[in-house]
């Protein structure tokens, strides 16, 4: 979802974009306009001829980490962000001549569950598994700064998108009458819309002041149940019938429970303080714009 989008952003301003993919053929077909290579991310580095001659790199590469944390989930996720960056980097660091900037995805989970303490990107890493996950994938993609890269680490914010993720999750309960506030609602829920992700993530390739961490997410901070109000309006639906903890355990296991039923009150302040503007500033024209 957000690949295509940047790739849209990128083509539409006049870039020229070469594609990693597992699936050429398929990617060709969606859109040809783009050079396609085969890439399996955790098993191997991408073509050299993908990445040569290439002036930045973004990677927003990654297995859904929304399903049952076993074991065995747990690992392919990590190997999908974690490895697969890796991959990339050594990719890069080999390559003549070499991209100038590397945009590597990260997420909020990087903070695990803060409570109603203000977050920015200074605070510290949490010691969940999501947490754990995202200090070695922002640590794999620092590697590409010993290759003389700038590298910015956008931690995101789950994105507004009736085509995947937070909103198509949601959308069919709401629409049901069953949406409600998650564990209480007390807590804290950041977000962004996919336009404004696109948006940090190209800012971010262009800007040579921007590096290091940067908190993609929304400057209006919400609670769960703020969230699920907004949505139900938006929707025109009802959004009172809640999800308790419990049934969050049953539903997705107790470690993902557990982070679904915490929040964090992320403010984008690095980006803020570097000037970038926000197109979707609050929440509910946000929800109403992504839905359509």
């Amino acid at each position: 979802m957000i690949g295509t989008s940047v790739c849209d952003a990128l083509l539409a301003r006049g870039d020229v974009v070469v594609g990693l993919t597992r699936d050429p053929a398929r990617a060709r077909s969606t859109n040809p306009t783009i050079s396609w290579h085969a890439w399996n991310p955790a098993l191997e580095r991408p073509p050299a001829e993908a990445v040569e001659g290439a002036e930045g790199v973004i990677n927003v590469v990654g297995e859904s980490i929304n399903q049952r944390w076993t074991e065995e989930a747990k690992q392919r996720i990590h190997d999908s962000r974690v490895q697969a960056t890796r991959n990339l980097v050594q990719a890069i660091s080999t390559s003549q001549p070499r991209p100038r900037v590397l945009v590597s995805q990260s997420a909020v989970g990087y903070y695990g569950d803060r409570g109603d303490a203000v977050v920015d990107e200074d605070t510290p890493a949490g010691s969940s598994f999501d947490a754990r996950l995202c200090v070695e994938w922002e640590a794999a993609a620092r590697e590409a700064e010993q290759a003389g890269l700038r590298v910015v680490t956008t931690r995101s914010a789950p994105i507004l998108d009736k085509r995947g993720g937070l909103l198509k999750q949601l959308s069919l309960p709401f629409k049901l009458g069953l949406g409600g506030p998650i564990a209480g609602g007390d807590q804290y829920l950041p977000w962004i819309h996919i336009d404004d992700e696109v948006a940090i993530l190209l800012w971010a390739l262009d800007d040579e002041r921007v590096s290091g961490a940067i908190n993609a997410a929304a400057p209006e901070a919400v609670t769960n149940r703020e969230f699920t109000s907004a949505l139900g309006r938006a929707l025109n639906r009802p959004a009172v019938i809640p999800a308790p903890k419990l049934a969050l355990r049953l539903a997705l296991g107790s470690e993902l429970a557990e982070t679904v039923s915490g929040g964090q009150r992320v403010i984008p302040r690095r980006a803020r303080d570097l000037g970038f503007e926000f197109r979707h500033p609050e929440l509910e024209p946000a929800l109403r714009a992504a839905l359509g």
